[in-house]
């Protein structure tokens, strides 16, 4: 915990330590690049990433049937897997920030494919949780240095950036219950080795990109710094601004992740149970929903650029408040048609929580990412937990219900403190 303290002081003091690093000049003669071949390479992975580790809550029905599981046992599991994608996140990134590791992405694959391999053979509950550590541990490698080089390689467009990284997470997270479903439900939990192959691919490219890392990242600070000092209309942020900032940011996340985890850990069960659907139903409706929150993911990104990531959370947050209250009241087909729009809207919001969270603290890239992504494991875990018992105490039904009200926290919205981004920035250079 003291070691983690840490890790959030130096995010606040690092709005102190450099006042203008959140102001980039659109006046500059250089410009940052943007690598777009590295970012659709840099998806792919995240796209074989998590699609690995989406397996997991793929395959909960077929081990909750064969290990005679109740809704808290496979709360727990979700909760190992994301606390152990957490707690590690933000040391990464702390200490990659000041001793660049940009093979480290290799290492997090190596520790992912071991625990995919552990999972395919494992023969007891205690198996199965030690095999989602290690798949959890792996993506707490793989993010902060993998959000970092999505940071140096695009260029001034950040959303579009954050957009196409983080919508290879969002297919490879829509192709797993797909996949699961026509592999791993008709021939076993064992074809989840079969999966190994892809974690090797994902290490094989992960070695390409960071044998670039270098000319990018001194491209992109050569830029920053030559930026720096420009947009004079932007002031800094106190500490106390930051601290708030980030909680603000962390608790609109909470929400965020609260409901999809109810999607993601229970909408198979709730479907099942609610409409008395097939298991292989359920995992398309799951695909259903990954692919919807893909669409929301680059269409945010690319939005954000073009509004301001402040107007993106309102929508993404408070925006499907009618549609999460409609919810559970409606037949399957419209079961349907809600998922994919509230999903949409929803999905956009984590990239403009994070690039947000970036502008406050800009020299702390690395800490940021892995901040934000544990919070997205770990507050994902706590959630499942939760939510599982409550299944289990009052029906899946009655999840729904209750977590059709959490997009009300987007109201906290309002408290932010207000950034400078490129096109504010641009409208307040035009109105001068």
């Amino acid at each position: 915990m003291t070691a983690l303290h840490s890790c959030y002081d130096s995010l606040a003091n690092s709005a102190d330590a450099f006042p203008d690093a959140m102001n980039p000049s659109p006046t500059s003669a250089i410009q940052p690049k943007a690598y777009i071949a590295v970012l659709l390479v840099l998806g792919s992975t995240h796209l074989l990433n998590d699609l690995i580790q989406a397996l997991i809550p793929a395959i909960y029905p077929i081990i909750k049937d064969k290990y005679a599981l109740d809704f808290v046992q496979i709360g727990i599991i979700t909760l190992t897997f994301q606390t152990a994608g957490s707690l590690l996140q933000p040391l990464v990134g702390h200490y990659t920030d000041q001793h660049p590791m940009p093979y480290s992405t290799v290492i997090g694959m190596i520790f992912t494919l071991t625990g995919v391999l552990s999972l395919a053979f494992s023969g007891s509950y205690l198996m199965i949780l030690l095999s989602v550590a290690f798949i959890g541990i792996g993506s707490s490698i793989y993010h902060p240095e993998a959000t970092r080089t999505a940071r140096y390689a695009s260029g001034n467009q950040q959303g579009l950036a954050q957009g196409i990284f983080q919508v290879g997470g969002q297919i490879g997270g829509a192709l797993s219950p797909l996949l699961a479903a026509l592999i791993i439900v008709p021939r076993g939990q064992t074809t989840l080795s079969w999966f190994a192959s892809l974690a090797i691919l994902a290490i094989l490219l992960m070695i390409g990109i960071a044998r670039q890392q270098t000319t990018i990242r001194t491209q992109f600070l050569a830029a920053t710094t030559a930026h720096s000092g420009a947009f004079a209309t932007r002031r800094s942020h106190s500490r106390a601004e930051v601290w708030l900032g980030l909680a603000i940011l962390g608790i609109l996340m909470f929400s965020k992740l609260a409901y999809v985890e109810s999607f993601r850990s229970f909408y198979t069960f709730y479907l099942i149970d609610r409409f008395g659907v097939s298991i292989a139903t359920s995992q398309l409706m799951l695909f259903i929903f990954f692919i919807s929150s893909a669409a929301g993911v680059l269409l945010g990104g690319i939005v954000g650029d073009k509004i301001g990531r402040y107007r993106i959370i309102w929508i993404s947050i408070l925006g499907p408040l009618p549609l999460t209250l409609l919810l559970p009241h409606v037949d399957f087909f419209w079961t349907g048609v809600l998922t994919i729009l509230i999903n949409l809207i929803m999905a956009s919001a984590f990239a403009s929580i994070m690039i947000y969270a970036m502008e406050l603290v800009s020299h702390r890239i690395g800490l940021v990412g892995g901040l934000f992504y544990g919070l997205n494991f770990g507050m994902g875990g706590i959630a499942a937990a939760i939510l599982g018992a409550m299944a289990d105490h009052t029906g899946i039904e009655k999840v729904y219900q209750l977590c059709s009200f959490l997009p009300l926290v987007g109201l906290l919205t309002v408290f932010l403190p207000r950034i400078t981004d490129q096109r504010t920035a641009r409208a307040a250079k035009g109105n001068g």
